[in-house]
Order: C-alpha cells, then structure tokens, then sequence
C-alpha cells in the first residue's frame, strides 16, 4: 500500500513526464504519441518505475521509441529535477515500462468472444 506521499509525488511525475514528452522531446522521440499511464515509486522516494503507452507514428516502432526514452533518461531526469526541484529534496531515478494493459484487455475480451 503506497502512503499518501508516494501517491502525491507519483501523481506530480506523472503530470511533469506527460508535460515534458508533449513539449519538450519532440525533437528526440519525434511524432509518436507517449502517455504516461502509471508512476509507481518506491517507499523510499528513491526510484520511479514508469510505465508508458506508446503510439507510433512516422514509420518508427514502439521498440525504437522506447530505446530513445531510455536512452535520454537523464536528460528526463534533469528535465524533471527543474521542474520539481522545489518539491522534492531528491529527485528519484527513473526506470522506464511499456505499459501493455490495453493489449492484454483486448486479448482477454477476444478470448472471452470465442
């Protein structure tokens, strides 16, 4: 169970990352359509685990988004310090996830179908 201070300062890098991906990484990640979907962090404010959805658009695949994501995590991480650098002491590390919830639903209800 997360305390009421993992879920507020989830909500915050959820809110910041959508933010910065939308504004900020289009030159790096190009055109694709990234939703942050679940920040889970650890209960020593210590690692952010992310999960992302991710649409690609432009001939690219989710696999090369995801390598760019994780290729410039720590200049997410410093994107992300400016932004909360006033609410957090630390700013945690970042681990990034393919979040596939939408995919297994739509595998379910097609096996639910048959």
């Amino acid at each position: 169970m997360e305390s009421t201070r993992q879920q507020k300062i989830s909500r915050l890098i959820q809110q910041d990352l959508s933010d910065i991906f939308v504004k900020e990484m289009k030159p790096v990640l190009g055109n694709s359509l990234i939703t942050v979907t679940t920040v889970r962090i650890t209960s020593d404010l210590s690692l952010a685990r992310i999960y992302v959805s991710i649409f690609p658009i432009g001939g690219v695949t989710v696999d090369q988004v995801m390598a760019a994501i994780r290729a410039n995590t720590s200049d997410l991480r410093r994107r992300l310090g400016l932004r909360e650098g006033k609410q957090l002491r630390i700013i945690p590390s970042l681990e990034f996830y393919i979040d596939d919830t939408l995919d297994y639903k739509a595998h379910i209800e097609e096996l639910l179908k048959q």
